[in-house]
């Protein structure tokens, strides 16, 4: 049983930074394709980073210069620094996990990351980041 955890969410005002983990428990595989989506009430889920097994990552282009997605080498623990936020960055942030073909997706569709498909295998309760002006 696969179990994700984030945190690390909150309130902060424009332009300030948090950084969000999210604590990984049970067997993944390890080749899976991790990262982390956010949703705003009353709109779709879009993805905002994703980290393969190698490290690789792809940030969807409102993220940017400012979020860096990253793990740590057991891939237990996965993270994402928010920099430069803005009021438009507040909403509950996920982290999922899925199989490899989520990742290679992005590198091969010429899609944007925030459009990766959302049906990853196991996903965390999510964590609330609110940016105020």
């Amino acid at each position: 049983q696969v179990q994700l955890v984030e945190s690390g969410g909150g309130a902060v005002q424009t332009r300030g930074s948090l950084k969000l983990s999210c604590a990984v428990s049970g067997n993944v595989a390890r080749d899976a394709c991790m990262g982390w989506f956010r949703q705003v009430p009353g709109k779709e889920r879009e993805g905002v980073a994703l980290i393969d097994k190698d490290g690789d990552i792809m940030v969807a282009d409102f993220a940017k210069g400012r979020f860096t997605i990253s793990k740590e080498n057991a891939g237990n623990t996965l993270y994402l620094q928010m920099n430069t936020l803005t009021p438009e960055d507040t909403a509950m942030y996920y982290c999922a996990v899925g199989g490899k073909e989520k990742c290679l997706w992005a590198y091969y569709s010429g899609k944007d990351v925030s459009q990766v498909p959302g049906d990853f295998t196991y996903w965390g309760q999510g964590t609330q980041v609110t940016v105020s002006s």
